[in-house]
């Protein structure tokens, strides 16, 4: 690994020199609970003394199994404190999933929410290298005896820790993501590239070559940063990487209480903490939003809120607009991002003007390549994939093949080149077509038809299947299969639906399942997912309606 010359950013650091400086100013909030910073920082030195005195040593990785709350900020900062390695955990995984995770990533510890004790309880003898569990009371159950309480660890320092070893910008942060075969992947980011990538977009910039000393002056110049709202979970990027950029910036952090999103609860939320950024994922998130604020306009004070930032899920125009009547005064950051790729374009929506769906301003550092790597021109009919050079990930943890095939060398320069195709437009901006390899995105969540296929080719009535995303107002796009069956007995969708949540995470399960007589592969094995997709289209708009969510 090559540090750029003169930085060696490391989020432990930061957030110290932040808690020094204001100690007293807010950090954390979760209805009446309340951290101030200095209180925030203890409770992580004493996660990370309890990871020391757990013999973790340097770069070992903790998982993180947690829905949105002060604990899992805390965990985060005391695991870096120790120059150990989060890694986060989509709470909706399932027993077989957890395990690939947690094996793939060679997790020591895990900190994990009362509610998945169970579920845990089942698989801890198919997880070896996991010596260390660590219990958050949410209220559900009492702590099981072969873990400990993160309570006793919260409390367990007399002062600043740090690990013998000390830390470093090349301090990893692992963030997993799904991988085109399904599996999720590790995305490895140096602490130093994705701090600085992340502060050259924030709100509050600091100059990086004053390096600690200026972060205390910002800070005593101009006081905490802004409150930050995250409504989508903390396990994903969008939710966890802006929030962390808040914390850098000295800011405040409010976390909703209930478990899904509550438009009421949050805008009550916004009014009471008086906050100035609502984080979202498209209109999987901003459609329920926007219906509160047309079903009683003028039931909350929104003047605290500057913006609603989003990445992750596409936010249509029109939506846009709805938001903008109820608060022509704040700005509507799209962000087209991923977690291998951070920053590749943006769009700003303010007063009565809302951008286009899918269209964004690039970053200085993305290049559109169209099908001879070279970069497509302005208004061309070309269609390019989008290519990000400067600070980067370095790679997929344990995996060289994808980390060569994602991370390329154009020209002596390396670009992080994630497979979103875009068109460039005349004005140099660019309209996202979308990712390559056929991924849906449901709900802020990624899902591959490869995995769905074959969670139902296990069904015994089921001989093939093919999964596609079709839009969707709600979720963005709807998983919907089609399936060959085997014989003559034909499974019901109901069936076929439950099936796969049985052995997939239940936002990957199809919501509908539509039989076909061949799902028509070709003699190289391949499915024509444009064909599939625009019959699922056309059989949706003329079929009965889903059947309701299995609880």
């Amino acid at each position: 690994m090559v540090t750029p010359k003169g930085t060696s950013w490391n989020y432990a650091d930061v957030w110290e020199t932040i808690a020094d400086t204001q100690p007293a100013a807010p950090a954390l909030v979760q209805g009446e609970r309340r951290l101030s910073w200095e209180e925030m920082d203890h409770r992580a030195d004493g996660v990370g003394r309890f990871l020391l005195d757990q013999g973790i040593e340097r770069q070992d990785k903790v998982a993180l199994y947690l829905y949105n709350c002060p604990e899992y900020l805390e965990a985060l900062f005391g695991i870096v404190k120790v120059a150990a390695v989060p890694v986060n955990t989509n709470y909706r995984y399932v027993d077989d999933e957890l395990v690939y995770l947690w094996s793939n990533a060679d997790a020591v510890a895990v900190v994990f929410h009362g509610t998945f004790a169970g579920r845990i309880e089942r698989i801890r003898e198919r997880l070896p290298t996991v010596r260390t569990w660590l219990w958050v009371d949410d209220g559900t159950a009492a702590c099981p005896s072969w873990a400990s309480r993160y309570e006793d660890a919260a409390k367990s320092a007399a002062g600043r820790v740090r690990a013998p070893w000390g830390r470093s910008g090349d301090d990893l942060v692992i963030l997993y993501t799904g991988g085109t075969t399904g599996m999720p992947k590790g995305v490895m980011w140096r602490q130093d590239d994705l701090f600085a990538r992340a502060n050259a977009s924030g709100f509050r910039r600091y100059d990086e070559a004053r390096g600690l000393s200026g972060i205390a002056a910002t800070l005593e110049a101009n006081g905490p940063g802004m409150s930050v709202l995250p409504a989508c979970p903390l396990m994903h990027g969008t939710g966890g990487f802006i929030t962390m950029e808040c914390l850098s910036e000295g800011g405040k952090v409010a976390l909703l209480e209930k478990r899904h999103l509550d438009p009421a609860e949050l805008f009550d939320t916004v009014e009471r903490e008086q906050v100035n950024g609502i984080v979202i994922v498209g209109d999987p998130f901003a459609r329920p939003l926007l219906a509160a604020l047309d079903a009683e306009p003028g039931r909350w004070d929104l003047s605290s809120l500057v913006g609603i930032l989003s990445s992750g899920a596409m936010w249509s125009e029109e939506v846009k607009e709805g938001l903008l009547r109820h608060r022509p005064a704040m700005v509507l950051f799209d962000f087209f991002s991923s977690t291998e790729a951070v920053g590749i374009g943006a769009s700003l929506s303010s007063g009565s003007s809302a951008s286009r769906t899918a269209d964004f301003v690039l970053g200085p550092d993305v290049k559109v390549l169209g099908p001879d790597g070279r970069p497509a021109e302005r208004g061309a009919e070309t269609v390019g994939m989008l290519a990000l050079a400067g600070r980067n990930p370095i790679g997929y943890y344990k995996d060289e093949e994808k980390t060569a095939s994602t991370f390329v060398v154009l020209d002596g320069v390396r670009y992080s080149v994630p497979g979103d195709f875009a068109q460039v437009l005349p004005d140099g901006s660019v309209h996202v077509l979308g990712r390559g390899a056929s991924s849906i995105n449901t709900g802020g969540e990624k899902v591959f038809p490869e995995e769905v296929e074959e969670a139902l080719k296990t069904h015994p009535a089921v001989r093939d299947a093919a999964v596609v995303g079709v839009p969707d107002a709600r979720l963005g796009e709807m998983v919907v299969a089609a399936v060959e069956p085997e014989g003559e007995a034909v499974p019901t969708e109901e069936e076929l639906i439950e099936h796969v949540k049985s052995r997939l995470a239940g936002f990957k399960a199809p919501r509908r399942v539509r039989v076909v007589r061949s799902v028509g592969r070709s003699p190289s094995g391949k499915l024509d997912y444009r064909r599939h997709r625009e019959e699922a289209a056309q059989w949706l708009s003329s079929s009965e309606p889903a059947p309701p969510d299995s609880p």
